[in-house]
């Protein structure tokens, strides 16, 4: 599968991401898979990138495949397309033999988690929410889309930094999910209650 990796972007299953592409190899990336299987795997690049980004810097092992849904080529060889998400995967190994990063990767499914306790953390994520001044009101009012897509939408459209929403990313099942971002959203909570982390306010 062919890796695209970014400094900020985590893209989670069934959710839609545009992407401008404009990078020579990534160019050519999209020019391949267009003519094959269509498919990406979105990677979040680790911290201390920067040094190494025209090689091969570090990336985190798990990542979301997306299907080129929409794809708008243009005239000087950049891109624009839309990604959906399709399933996480862990990388295996890393190969050779293309400008950009390719891999094999295994994919990773979500486990299955019980009803009563998906509603719960439902019931509690929407109150958090609820207490954010930012929180996404129009998906707090469709209370009937799935769990799955639910929390997928959450945690790719909420205003989180890219290593939180990595760490959602790498949960092995919805329930997991939800409490990873109530986890994250609580800690926001006390933040703005209490001051951030260097504040004189902190004691």
């Amino acid at each position: 599968m062919p890796l695209f990796p970014l400094p900020n972007v985590v893209l989670f299953p069934q959710m839609p991401m545009p992407l401008h592409i404009f990078e020579g190899r990534y160019c050519k990336m999209v020019a391949d898979v267009l003519s094959a299987q269509r498919v990406i795997g979105m990677v979040l690049l680790q911290p201390g990138w920067e040094a190494a980004y025209k090689g091969r810097p570090a990336v985190y092992a798990i990542g979301c495949a997306g299907r080129v849904e929409q794809c708008e080529p243009l005239d000087d060889g950049r891109f624009n397309i839309v990604l959906r998400g399709l399933s996480r995967f862990r990388i295996v190994q890393e190969h050779g033999g293309e400008p950009y990063r390719m891999a094999s990767v295994e994919p990773l499914a979500d486990a299955v988690s019980d009803p009563d306790r998906l509603e719960e953390a439902r019931r509690r994520l929407l109150q958090a929410i609820g207490r954010a001044s930012d929180g996404p009101a129009l998906l707090v009012t469709q209370p009937e889309l799935p769990h799955e897509l639910f929390v997928n939408a959450l945690s790719q459209s909420l205003n989180l930094a890219p290593v939180e929403k990595q760490s959602l990313l790498d949960c092995d099942g919805i329930d997991a999910r939800y409490e990873r971002l109530l986890e994250i959203l609580d800690f926001r909570q006390l933040e703005d209650t209490y001051g951030r982390r260097g504040d004189k306010n902190v004691h």
